[in-house]
This record gives structure tokens, C-alpha cells and sequence, in this order.
């Protein structure tokens, strides 16, 4: 069913953003057709990772859930629509209750730019040139013809660098011996993303995008308070040092778990860095004072399944056949590896690293769905709620 809506709702992008086609869907708009919820935003919620379910060292098969079309989100579905966004079929915003649009992008910030691959990156803005566009534009001209009625948003870590602190951790574990360890956390480059200067200014980035998604509502012909915004902030994908199921010491935690972090960098991934993006996106939030503004709080929604976590194992470490065996959404990871350089020649991308699987979109799926609530969206935090999987082969999740 997720498959059908994300190909379903792709074709419906070609359609409200181009305008080259007719049909009678452009004649929905604000207030009229079927609901949508619309997600924006950067790689925890594009579907970056949503191609693996679990891990493992023995091969992509036992892991591949959707295969080498994941990321294919264009009307054709032969290929993706901007280069390297890797807006997954197993997406959160298809959630299989409500249609689903996903205008998200892995490596996305609140800004639009170009990286050093040389892959677009729209950010939450107006941005226009070349054919590309930023989301918050994008968002205008595909509210402006579906009846837009939730905008489900992920942003602001990677104006933190997540991707580079990551990088930092892992070098300086696999760099320094464990008598003698050496922490990204107190490295000058991480630091200087928690400087106060630096979360005051990131906090007012996440806030101006976020009131462009208002302004993008209001040029699509929405009156304020006639949608609701879901502003999530980020689950936690690593256990604290006590939570681990590889030692520190040797290579084993990177090599075998690929989760090569210090206990100490673990304890302040989870105590402070991760607390301060939180809370920077939370300040956000009520710093822009949109009408409707619902704060969905994911830190915990993964605890017990987390990267390396001793509740759970490899799939090989588990005995299982594959991803589909019976009791592997609970026996394994929702947290991809962190692959290195080693991975060149596999279908493994770097930057699919610590992200939400195929299992844990699923589980952040039935958190967005239980924030839409029929149509009257609410806030709360997700956590973990009983074994096995629902109906929509989701893991069932508790909103609180």
C-alpha cells in the first residue's frame, strides 16, 4: 500500500509543480479534494536508509528491502527526481491512512545550496534557478492545486553538521587507541557547533524556514489556521555507553557494528548534542508562532532498537534467514550502520549512514499517523509500544 501512494503521489508532483499536464485533480486546492499531508525537510524524514531493514555483514540480500528503485520517486518511477535526495518509498509521510507528498531532502538544511559533490540541496526557502527550486516553492505550487491539510517537517541537524560530527566521532575512534582515546566532543570543529552564538543562529534559521513554509501556505490561497504544521525533532540512533552491546575496546564496535563512537562521545551524543538540536528545533517552533503548530517528539521513539543496542542484534547474530523472517522488526536494528570508504562497489551509500531503516520509517509512519489523527492533528511524544508489526506492517508505536 506505501509503495502504491508513493508512486501515486510522485505522479501528482509532476502534475501540480509543472502544470504541463491536465487532468481533473488540478481542480482541487486549498480546502477542496481529498486531504493531503505534505513532508519537508532533510534526510530523517526524505527516507534516507528506508531501503534496508535491519543489518548486516553477510551480504545486502538479507537486508534489501525494497531494492535498487527505492529512491526512484519520479512520475515514471525509473529514477530520481533531484539527483541524491533519496526520498524513499518507505517514508514516513506514507502512512497508508492519508496521501502522502514527500518534497524532503537528504543533506537538506534551512537554506538552499549546492554541495561539495555537487548535488542540489533545496532548502526551506523560495529558491529558483535552473529548473530547481526550493521546497517552501515547491510547497506553494503543490498546495495550490491538492488540499494540502498537514505539513510534516524534519530540520535543522544538519545546519548542526550532523554529517560532520558523525565523521569526527568515527575518525577519532578509529584513530586513537582505547588507552588513549580521542573525543570528537571536545574537538574544535564539533564544538564550534554548540557554541551559544551558533545555536541562537541556528535556531532563527530553523525558525525563518519554517515561516516560509507559512508564507508558501499563504501564496497557495491558505488561510492561516486552515493546516496544521507537524514539526518533529530527531530520535535518538545510539545507545549511551551502558546500552552497547560491542566493547570500546579493539575495532570490533565499527568493524562488526558499525557504531564506532567512544562511550564518551556516546554519553554526549545522547546528554548534550542531541538535547540542544531538540531544543533548538522545539525553540523554533515557538519562536515562529504558526497557527496549528503541533511538536512531535521522536528522541526516545527508538530506544530498545538503536544502532548497536544489546536488545538487539545483526541478522546473522539474531540466526535469522532475512529481513521477512518472522520477529526480525524486534530482533534488529531501525538504525542503519555507519559505512565507510569499505563499502565502495556495494549499493551501500555513505550517507544512508545512522539513518532511519525500512523498519524504523515504518515506525516513525505510525507515529505521523497517530499526530494526523483524522484529520485532527495533535502533538506528543512517540515511543516503542507492543512487539510484532500492524497492519500496515508498520512497529506499533504509542503517541503520548
Amino acid at each position: 500500500m506505501r509503495t502504491t501512494l508513493a508512486l501515486l503521489t510522485t505522479a501528482a508532483l509532476a502534475v501540480g509543480l509543472t502544470g504541463t499536464l491536465q487532468s481533473p485533480a488540478l481542480a482541487d486546492g486549498p480546502g477542496v479534494g481529498s486531504p493531503w499531508i505534505v513532508s519537508v525537510g532533510d534526510s530523517y524524514i526524505s527516507g534516507e536508509a528506508g531501503r534496508w531493514a535491519g543489518n548486516s555483514n553477510n551480504g545486502e540480500s538479507s537486508i534489501d528491502a525494497l531494492g535498487s528503485t527505492a529512491y526512484y520517486d519520479n512520475a515514471g518511477h525509473t529514477a530520481e527526481t533531484i539527483n541524491r535526495c533519496h526520498r524513499s518509498q518507505s517514508a514516513e509521510v506514507y502512512t497508508g491512512v492519508v496521501n502522502g507528498m514527500n518534497l524532503a531532502c537528504s543533506g537538506a538544511k534551512t537554506s538552499t545550496f549546492t554541495d561539495s559533490n555537487g548535488y542540489f540541496k533545496p532548502g526551506l526557502d523560495f529558491y529558483s534557478s535552473g529548473g530547481n527550486q526550493g521546497q517552501a516553492l515547491m510547497l506553494q505550487g503543490f498546495a495550490a492545486t491538492h488540499n494540502v491539510k498537514a505539513i510534516a517537517v524534519s530540520i535543522g541537524g544538519n545546519n548542526f553538521n550532523f554529517g560532520s560530527v558523525v565523521q569526527s566521532c568515527v575518525s577519532d575512534f578509529l584513530g586513537s587507541p582505547s588507552w588513549y582515546p580521542d573525543y570528537c566532543n571536545d574537538d574544535s570543529s564539533v564544538k564550534a557547533n554548540f557554541t551559544s552564538a551558533n545555536i541562537t543562529a541556528q535556531t532563527t534559521a530553523v525558525k525563518n524556514g519554517l515561516l516560509n513554509l507559512r508564507t508558501a501556505m499563504r501564496n497557495a490561497g491558505y488561510a492561516d489556521g486552515s493546516y496544521s504544521l507537524i514539526v518533529q525533532n530527531y530520535e535518538s540512533p545510539l545507545p549511551t555507553s551502558s546500552g552497547m552491546r560491542y566493547s570500546q575496546s579493539g575495532y570490533t564496535r565499527q568493524s562488526t557494528g558499525g557504531c564506532g563512537f567512544w562511550d564518551n562521545d556516546l554519553n554526549w551524543a545522547n546528554s548534550s548534542a542531541l538535547p540542544t538540536i531538540n531544543s533548538a528545533v522545539s525553540n523554533a517552533a515557538s519562536q515562529a508562532g504558526i497557527a496549528n503548530t503541533k511538536l512531535l517528539n521522536l528522541a526516545g521513539a527508538f530506544n530498545g532498537r538503536r544502532l548497536c543496542e544489546n536488545t538487539v542484534g545483526l541478522i546473522e547474530e539474531k540466526g535469522l534467514a532475512g529481513w521477512w523472517a518472522n520477529g526480525a522488526v524486534d530482533q534488529t536494528e531501525w538504525i542503519n550502520q555507519i559505512r565507510t570508504v569499505s563499502t565502495a562497489g556495494s549499493d551501500y551509500y555513505i550517507q544512508e549512514s545512522l539513518h532511519p531503516n525500512y523498519w524504523g520509517q515504518g515506525a516513525l509512519a505510525n507515529c505521523l499517523t497517530q499526530a494526523w489523527n483524522n484529520g485532527a492533528p495533535r502533538g506528543g511524544t512517540c515511543t516503542r509500544g507492543a512487539s510484532g508489526l500492524n497492519s500496515y506492517g508498520e512497529p506499533n508505536m504509542v503517541l503520548s
